[in-house]
Parts: C-alpha cells; structure tokens; sequence
C-alpha cells in the first residue's frame, strides 16, 4: 500500500487535500501529519497550503518539520501546492524571509497587474480559474489539456533562476511561473483540490507518477 503524508504546518487546506486525494487512490493510506517520523516513513509527500511565508516557515520550525521536508523533496515523489511551491525557493519578498532554497530564485509579489488587451487594472490577489499553459512535456500533465484551466488564490509568484525549471506558466497581467519540476518535485501555484477534474487527474497523476 503507498502511503502519502500530507505535511500538516498549522495551515492550509489539509483535509481537503487528503480526502481529493483519497478520492483518486483509494487503495492508498493517505496520513495528515506534523511527525516528521511519518514524513520520512511515507513514500509520497504532499505540502499543501495557504497562509503567509512567514508563518509557513516559522511553523515548519516549531515542529521540527524543516528536516523532514528537505530530506523528501530530495529523496521521494514530493508535490507542492501553493505556498508548498514558494516555500522550495530561497527567498521571498512576502515578509522579508529566507525559504528553504531548495531551488534557486525567489518568490516576488504581482506589482499593478493589467490586463494585456484593455489595460485594466487586475486585482490582487489573483483569484479564481485561469489557463495553465504546459511549457514542457511532464508525466504529472498526462491527461491534461494544454492550457486546462486550475484554481488560483495567491498575491506572489515564483521566479526561478532557472528557466527549465518552469513546466507551466500562467497569464495576470504577463505571464508567471505556475508549475515546476525538477526530478522527484513537481509544484504548482494553483489548488488542485479545488480545480474539479483537471486538478483530481493532476493528484492521481503523482500517486502513479515514478520520477
């Protein structure tokens, strides 16, 4: 049986996430928890979330998570969602702090979006369904259309140094990184626990997926 632990920091859509995901692979044992011992003994990682960087990292600390989450974005399959995804960069403009610089670049905040076509002034945070543009082929978008619409609420974007890094990009006024992947760690910005179909293939996609 896999086992899937969902890293619980305090925050974030953590049931929701876990029952998407019991949903997609029932055969599955799927934990929420803030152990790292059941962290490190799970097959599969998920780190969810929504929240504020600065309470994100604080709280990885306070329950002597950081260990755990370094160890399985190096080591199993691991999904990020949301601040799951900024938190992997080394720094971030929300709060002035350092994240876990798993990846090089830093997590910045939309300045004054506009619309491309009128020139309208979007708002932030940037919320509700958007397209999703695949800008590389990844096992975890099969079944997915290009440009598949997912579900966003978020006020900053990642900007990795490295653009090979980026498996999806996003338009708000220009276009953003919203999915990366990198060996075992695939992450996006957007809620596939709240992105109806796309989102649910995009989960059952990690229980299957063998980096």
């Amino acid at each position: 049986m896999t086992r899937v632990a969902i890293i619980d920091y305090g925050m974030g859509n953590l049931r929701s996430v876990a029952k998407a995901i019991e949903h997609v692979a029932p055969e599955a044992e799927v934990i929420v928890s803030s152990d790292a011992r059941v962290v490190a003994g799970a097959d599969r990682v998920v780190f969810p979330g929504q929240g504020a960087m600065p309470d994100c990292m604080r709280e990885l600390d306070a329950r002597d998570l950081r260990g755990a989450v370094l160890d399985a974005a190096a080591n199993k399959p691991f999904l990020g969602i949301c601040i799951g995804l900024q938190m992997l960069f080394q720094h971030s403009q929300e709060g002035d702090v350092p994240g876990l610089g798993v990846l090089a670049g830093d997590v910045k905040r939309f300045v004054d979006p506009r619309d491309p076509v009128s020139g309208a002034r979007l708002k932030v945070p940037h919320m509700g369904w958007n397209g999703v543009k695949q800008t590389r082929a990844h096992p975890m978008w099969d079944g997915i259309a290009n440009d598949e619409r997912f579900y966003f609420v978020h006020s900053y974007f990642v900007q990795p140094v490295d653009a090979a890094l980026t498996a999806g990009e996003t338009s708000y006024g220009a276009a953003f990184t919203s999915a990366i992947a990198r060996d075992n760690i695939f992450a996006v910005q957007f809620h596939p626990e709240k992105s109806a179909h796309a989102g649910l293939r995009l989960l059952a996609n990690f229980i299957g997926w063998m980096p």
